[in-house]
């Protein structure tokens, strides 16, 4: 039977359509973040630390929620209060959704950074945000956990602390999914945050 190239044509279009189509069935299209997309880490899978009150928190705490983890001390001259300005922006930004936003502070000072410190500290940006204050040991474990770098650096009589100035997310389900720098305006996380929230 021979084919006329019109046909021929009409064939083509529709396998290449078909083709198409089964490609996109398979293969979802990828969300394009801001910030790192490091969904599927190998690491970051727990976040276990005691609250202000002493109680244990963990992500499945929060399920339900996307979480923005911070590490951080109350002394902290300029990056801390930047990053935790911007979560109440972010929040703000993401209207009814900024309700399922959880930001979780975690002291890399625990030393100096008391359960009453921490409490008036967050309560001057959100008193929604929650503060975690681990002991020395469980902190460091922690920050390994989550690739974060911390020490303290002696300066006269006293010392500051040197840390990671980075922003984890995790998605509802407590999965590790963003690292957010912190040069990114408080608009790229809100961005990001929305598209976390509506992969739920």
């Amino acid at each position: 039977m021979t084919i006329s190239p019109s046909r021929r044509m009409a064939l083509a279009t529709a396998g290449a359509a078909l083709l198409l189509g089964m490609a996109g069935c398979e293969r979802p299209t990828k969300q394009i973040f801001n910030g790192i997309d490091i969904s599927g880490a190998d690491y970051g899978r727990e976040l276990r630390l005691p609250d202000i009150d002493g109680r244990e928190r963990t992500l499945a705490d929060f399920k339900g929620k996307a979480v923005m983890v911070f590490f951080g001390f109350t002394q902290c001259p300029d990056v801390c209060p930047t990053a935790l300005a911007r979560a109440v922006e972010v929040k703000r930004l993401l209207g009814a959704d900024g309700e399922r936003l959880q930001v979780v502070f975690v002291t890399v000072d625990p030393e100096r950074d008391t359960p009453e410190v921490l409490k008036a500290y967050l309560a001057a940006f959100d008193p929604g945000f929650i503060a975690l204050r681990g002991n020395p040991e469980r902190l460091a474990a922690t920050a390994r956990d989550l690739k974060i770098f911390y020490q303290k650096v002696p300066t006269g009589d006293s010392y500051s602390m040197d840390h990671s100035a980075i922003s984890y997310v995790f998605d509802a389900q407590g999965r590790l999914r963003l690292a957010l720098s912190h040069n990114q305006s408080a608009r790229a996380y809100a961005d990001d945050v929305r598209k976390i929230l509506q992969s739920a």
